[in-house]
């Protein structure tokens, strides 16, 4: 650029050139810095060549730079996902800053650029807490005043699921034990198979896998037929290795023995809840005769309280007159007792 100055200098100077000459030079030197300043900020942004694996739960860094390693400090760096229809933004740098306030809500105070790091051409991502739904395609935009450019980086997530569970589903009318395995939260969709006790693999009768947001889920049905044993069901992810084991018996299924004991056991319920019942019943019934007897006694002991009463009050007054009575007998002998008064 200072080069180009010193040439519009000299240019400048040349003053025996008619006003067209000079246009057209200055023209010339005009485009021939531009061209010259603008492959002076070329750059390519580089990414992995092999998809990054990621483990959910974990943090992970998504390479991105740029070659030659110079600052882009004062660039504007763009991490979206080119697979998504709707918001595809997943962190956004520009004008000396981070400004997510349009990032994708599932990154949200997930993502970070190393700021220090962005001097020295690496606008490396660090992803936190790695979710399945974070595994897909991104893009690494890079953008000068005069140059852009990008780079892809393809995340494989991986996750370990729940331990198999199994189920069982009944007997057929051959003894055979249907069972079921089914496992969940895997990612990327994991192998289920069957072993007997021997180790040996059993062909699964059917076998069904779902996709959601939490993962892969798988599921495998068997039919066992052989006597006493374990039946295993694992499920396996490259390195990881889950597995729940059950043992099986030699006893049938007898469809009408089964009927039979389950139509005693319901006889029998029936009768303990009747008598029950009844010595509910009962016991109510002895509960109501105790309160009318305790009702008819409480009535006869107020009646006979009643009597006590009168019969105390009748007493009062009998002793009432038998005292005034004795009072009237012994003035009436003290009269008839008196003497006259004679006078001397």
């Amino acid at each position: 650029m200072i080069s180009c100055i010193i040439l519009f200098i000299h240019t400048l100077e040349l003053k025996h050139l008619c006003p067209s000459e000079m246009k057209f030079i200055c023209l010339t030197l005009l485009i021939m810095c531009g061209i010259t300043d603008s492959r002076s900020e070329q750059y390519e942004v580089v990414g992995p060549v092999d998809p990054v694996f990621a483990v959910a739960g974990e943090d992970v860094i998504l390479p991105c730079s740029v070659k030659p390693n110079i600052s882009v400090v004062d660039m504007r760096v763009e991490w979206f996902r080119s697979e998504l229809k709707d918001s595809q933004l997943v962190h956004l740098y520009e004008n000396h800053d981070d400004r997510n306030t349009e990032q994708i809500q599932s990154y949200r105070e997930r993502t970070k650029l190393n700021h220090q790091e962005l001097q020295r051409g690496d606008a490396s991502l660090k992803l936190s807490s790695v979710q399945i739904s974070d595994e897909g395609r991104y893009k690494c935009f890079i953008q000068s005043k005069s140059w852009y450019n990008d780079a892809t980086v393809d995340v494989s997530v991986e996750a370990v699921g729940r331990p198999p569970v199994i189920t069982v589903d009944g007997f057929d009318d051959s003894g055979g034990l249907h069972l079921q395995c089914e496992s969940k939260g895997w990612n990327p969709e994991p192998d289920l198979e069957w072993l007997d006790s021997e180790g040996a693999i059993l062909s699964s009768e059917t076998a069904e896998t779902h996709r959601n947001t939490e993962g892969f889920s798988v599921k495998h049905s068997i039919t066992v037929h052989h006597s006493v044993g374990k039946i295993h069901c694992r499920v396996k992810l490259r390195n990881h290795k889950l597995e729940t084991l059950i043992i099986t018996s030699n006893k049938r299924f007898n469809p009408w023995r089964t009927s039979i004991i389950l139509i005693s056991a319901v006889v029998l319920l029936i009768v303990i809840a009747g008598m029950l019942m009844a010595a509910f019943i009962q016991k109510n019934r002895k509960h109501d005769q105790l309160l009318r007897e305790k009702s008819r006694i409480q009535g006869e002991c107020e009646n006979l309280q009643d009597d006590i009463g009168r019969i105390q009050q009748g007493e009062f007054i009998y002793l009432l007159f038998h005292y005034l009575f004795k009072v009237f007998a012994f003035f009436c002998i003290c009269i008839c007792n008196a003497k006259p008064y004679v006078n001397m």
